[in-house]
């Protein structure tokens, strides 16, 4: 897929389904099963942060098994290296929880999506300087709704913001209603240990708030 496409799917996805799934700490044994739930109830981004437990062996499970389905890529991706490895395992998402330019540049030159993490207009304008794709608000619950919409104003209005850190059913509306056009489920929706029936219901709950218009 040429990057042109691949940044026309995701923003299509991302319209559809504006939850990206963050499985942090899990474990290879487990991810398809998770993943299963997942794409099942609608799901279509997931990452996987580079701080779990062997996190490209994952990866790689995710995208043999839902690549066609959905959008596989990393979080916690904080050196330009791992931005090869992930393109060599089929990754579409590079996800970081701060602004470097090197990993967004590599992430550009190899041809994938870029969300790095951003908390400060400054970091917003540098990303985007750089070629992020959509911009990850990290962390939401210290920027609070204020601070997005502020800086919203100021930023390009077709760069899409995805709030992450303490979101989850009970304050998608808001957000929503705000203005940001994605949302990141960490452990609100998956923590390490949780069977996939848990996960689907966590996942359905936040689409039903979706529904609701």
């Amino acid at each position: 897929m040429t990057a042109e496409a691949l940044e026309s799917l995701f923003r299509e996805t991302l319209a559809a389904v504006p939850l990206v799934a963050i499985l942090r700490g899990i474990r290879p044994e487990e991810v398809e099963v998770i993943g299963a739930a997942l794409v099942e109830s609608g799901i279509r981004l997931i990452e996987v942060p580079l701080n779990s437990p062997d996190p490209f062996n994952s990866i790689s499970r995710l995208v043999k098994r839902f690549g066609e389905a959905a959008l596989i890529g990393a979080g916690t991706v904080i050196q330009p290296d791992d931005v090869l490895e992930l393109a060599e395992i089929g990754a579409g998402l590079v996800i970081s929880p701060h602004t470097d330019c090197a990993v967004i540049e590599a992430t550009r030159r190899a041809g994938l999506i870029s969300l790095p993490g951003i908390a400060t207009p400054s970091e917003a304008f540098d990303a985007i300087a750089a070629g992020a794709h959509a911009l990850k608000l990290f962390p939401m619950e210290m920027i609070g709704i204020g601070g997005m919409k502020a800086m919203k104003a100021v930023l390009p209005p077709d760069m899409p913001l995805i709030a992450v850190g303490g979101v989850g059913a009970a304050n998608l509306a808001s957000l929503r209603n705000a203005g940001c056009a994605g949302f990141g489920l960490g452990s609100s929706l998956y923590k390490p240990g949780m069977n996939a029936g848990a996960v689907r219901a966590a996942a359905e709950a936040c689409l039903a708030v979706l529904a609701e218009g």
